[in-house]
């Protein structure tokens, strides 16, 4: 996936254990601390999936598309638009309660309660969105974390796979997936924060849209044929 030197896009294994490392420590200081307790069931398997995930796309990614990973480990750029900073920020805020308040509302004072039905829906619901992304990331080389056109890599419109059926599949995973993981928890307070992040995911969306219709060719054609942004028949 493209033609620079492969010693330039190597990621070094240690910065990228580093990394997982620290998503290991955040979340399960975020997930134990505010439950008081690691007798947890739910939060050791959203962790053992998650990570394992994370794990395994990293591996894949290192092999077969090493320009990928190198842009999935850059955070943020100074190039990024004034919106999208906005977005990602008010997100990141948002995150703080989204981590906090699972232990707290479902083990700690046990303010709702989630059955175990329902917990199983949450579970297949993260498992179909971690399908979803990887099945994009096989897709699209040009997946970065701010919008932009990457010309220097010759950006261009992908119509493969998920792009068949939807304009934004990575979305449609990272919705899902924000509304599921409160499900499998068993906290029902934080749908409140995961609907917010849903709703700003549905607000990129449409600004990353409009932006991909105005600077990037091919899209404008591309659009009229796959109608819909995030959910078919619907937006």
């Amino acid at each position: 996936m493209g033609n620079r030197d492969p010693m330039s896009r190597e990621i070094p294994a240690g910065r990228i254990a580093v990394r997982f490392v620290m998503g290991v420590v955040i979340m399960s200081a975020a997930f134990f601390g505010s439950a008081g307790t690691l007798a947890w069931p739910e939060a050791w398997l959203y962790m053992l999936v998650q990570f394992g995930f994370a794990a395994a796309i990293a591996i894949w990614l290192k092999r077969h598309n090493p320009d990928l990973l190198k842009e999935r480990m850059i955070f943020w750029k100074h190039s990024a638009r004034g919106w999208d900073t906005a977005i990602v920020m008010t997100a990141a805020g948002i995150l703080v309660p989204y981590l906090l308040l699972p232990g707290l509302d479902a083990v700690r004072y046990q303010w709702s309660h989630v059955p175990l039905p329902v917990k199983a829906i949450g579970f297949a619901g993260i498992l179909m969105s971690f399908a979803l992304i990887f099945w994009v990331m096989r897709e699209n080389t040009y997946l970065s974390r701010i919008v932009e056109i990457q010309q220097d890599k010759g950006h261009k419109v992908i119509i493969t796979g998920p792009y068949r059926y939807v304009r934004h599949p990575m979305y449609v995973g990272v919705v899902v997936l924000s509304l599921c993981i409160p499900l499998l928890l068993g906290s029902l307070l934080t749908l409140i924060p995961g609907s917010l992040l849903a709703a700003l995911i549905v607000v990129r969306t449409y600004l990353e849209d409009k932006t991909l219709y105005a600077e990037l060719d091919g899209y404008k054609s591309y659009a009229n044929t796959v109608r819909y942004r995030l959910f078919p028949k619907i937006w």
